[in-house]
């Protein structure tokens, strides 16, 4: 009793299991017949309300789709719905969805790989185009489709659809000559393809009135009657009424226009019926029927200009912004690194001239030094040596009964000029009290022949010169002082000091007898201790008018 009772729980289970599986393939099944259903509602309408139920159908599908992020059928939704909208006339909605489908393919990284759904969005943007007379953009798509296009199918239709365009454009030989090519594959050709071939191969013969227009146009009729082509009928209808219209016979002309009205009816689009009615008005002899048709079509043209509104064309905006933003940031990166690289050049160069300035200033400094250690050095060994010895040879000659006067006389103006000389190029002591020694010095001068004044000297802010400037002002002002004692014969000398931002200047007047500083050879001397610290000094002199040096360092 308890194995029956366990049999049938497991029975009854496998039938719920069995029920809900056969539920949800039943569902699956459901919603593909139901796809398939409406889809041939939107390629091939036979019912005035297919065309809108097969809008309503895939608008929900496309929204659930997008909420499962499931991409391609979402595209798939989007260009049955341009279609649809097309045919209905609402070329803006139906340009809207290929560029919302075409944003959808460039978001996915299978991009590449989404050929034939790309083809398919082109040549339907190629048909928007073609309806509003963007004639020029309608072939550049169509190019575009043509360059990516891999199925034989696909190149047809495109093909097809830019000759309509040469044919609008009343370019027909242009056309003939596209239509005439897919005729000759008309083997390998389905009963679609051939229809549409065969249809406006015929019209455009017609136009040139030539041989076989009437004869292709009625077998594309057939084929596309066979075939249950409702939309290839009415285009049929179209140019048969037309083909006969051109040729004054309004009896068909009519037939053919009512057919093309009661089509229209079934296909329940505005745009057809609209094609239908221009027929038929067509037909009508009153001249002003045929103005108010001229007159609606060039308005009906205009408004398209004017309204202007091309979603592709935003869409083709914005892609072109994408590829110039990143052509800008590619050229902001070439550019900053250009830009790297010109100031790490510049800083190079920088460094390479500011360390050539830094070693020559080091390099001239350690010279100067050089030069003053050797002064002071031949300084010390002309004191040490030569006026020590000088000095014995003097004591012992002195001491000498038997030597001239005289020579002891000339002896010690020699020893005299040898310790001047030491005294001259001894060593300065420059890290305390710059200003008293300097005083010192200029005051040494003075006697009672000489009068000797400064100004400003103790203002100078001595602890802020560098050692070296020091010791040149020092040694310029000594061999200045010495000069104007040996040779000026001056009795009153000013030196007047001012401190000019981050220079020295040093004015130096005497009341002597001047000279001619064309043969003065000996002032280069303090010329060349100025400039050797990039200073300047400037001799002013004449004959009995005094002397004065302008020092600046």
């Amino acid at each position: 009793m308890k194995y029956n009772k366990v049999s049938f729980i497991l029975h009854l289970f496998n039938i719920i299991v069995f029920a809900f599986s056969f539920s949800l393939s039943a569902k699956a099944q459901t919603s593909s017949d139901n796809s398939i259903y409406y889809r041939n509602a939107i390629v091939n309408p036979t019912e005035p309300n297919d065309l809108p139920s097969g809008i309503h159908f895939f608008t929900k599908k496309k929204n659930k789709d997008l909420e499962s992020n499931d991409t391609l059928n979402a595209i798939y939704d989007l260009r049955l719905l341009s279609i649809a909208e097309f045919k209905i006339g609402n070329n803006f909605n139906s340009e809207n969805h290929v560029v919302e489908a075409l944003n959808l393919i460039n978001s996915m990284a299978t991009k590449d790989t989404l050929i034939n759904a790309r083809v398919g969005l082109y040549n339907q943007l190629g048909r928007i185009y073609r309806t509003s007379s963007s004639y020029n953009d309608a072939i550049d798509t169509f190019d575009q489709a043509l360059q990516i296009a891999t199925k034989l199918k696909d190149s047809v239709i495109i093909l097809n659809n830019k000759a309509n365009i040469h044919k609008d454009e009343l370019a027909y030989f242009k056309a003939l000559e596209i239509y005439t090519l897919l005729h000759k594959k008309q083997s390998q050709l389905n009963n679609y393809e051939l229809g549409l071939v065969v249809d406006n191969l015929g019209h455009v013969q017609g136009k040139l009135n030539l041989p076989d227009a009437l004869q292709n146009l009625k077998r594309a009729f057939d084929i596309r009657k066979k075939n249950n082509d409702i939309i290839g009928l009415h285009s049929s209808t179209t140019h048969l009424s037309q083909y006969y219209l051109d040729r004054k016979d309004t009896t068909n002309a009519l037939v053919f226009a009512e057919r093309t009205l009661a089509l229209s009816d079934k296909i329940n689009s505005s745009s057809f019926k609209i094609e239908a009615i221009s027929l038929l008005m067509n037909l009508n002899k009153n001249p002003l029927v045929h103005e108010y048709i001229r007159l609606n079509d060039s308005i009906t043209k205009a408004k398209q200009i004017a309204e202007n509104k091309n979603a592709f064309l935003k869409y083709n905006v914005a892609e072109e912004q994408k590829k110039t933003q990143a052509s800008i940031l590619l050229q902001e990166i070439e550019s900053r690194k250009r830009l790297a690289y010109q100031a790490l050049a510049f800083i190079i160069f920088l460094i390479l001239v500011g360390s050539y300035f830094i070693y020559r200033n080091r390099y001239r400094k350690a010279k100067i030094e050089e030069i003053y250690k050797t002064e002071t050095r031949i300084a010390k060994k002309v004191h040490d040596e030569v006026a020590n010895d000088m000095y014995k040879v003097m004591t012992s000659l002195e001491n000498n009964s038997g030597i001239d006067s005289k020579v002891i006389d000339e002896m010690e103006k020699i020893y005299t000029k040898t310790r001047d000389i030491s005294r001259e190029n001894s060593a300065i002591d420059l890290r305390n009290d710059f200003d008293l020694q300097l005083n010192d010095l200029l005051l040494g001068y003075k006697n009672n022949k000489v009068n000797v004044i400064t100004r400003n000297l103790s203002k100078i802010p001595w602890n802020t010169i560098t050692e070296h400037k020091k010791t040149a002002i020092y040694r310029v002002l000594q061999e200045l002082m010495t000069n104007m004692r040996k040779h000026s014969e001056a009795s009153f000398v000013t030196l007047v000091f001012k401190k000019e931002g981050s220079k020295i200047q040093i004015i130096y007047r005497d009341n002597g007898v001047g000279c001619d500083l064309f043969k003065k050879n000996g002032l280069r001397h303090t010329e060349s201790r100025i400039a050797s610290l990039n200073g300047t000094i400037n001799f002013e002199s004449k004959q009995g008018d005094g002397f004065k040096a302008s020092i600046i360092i």
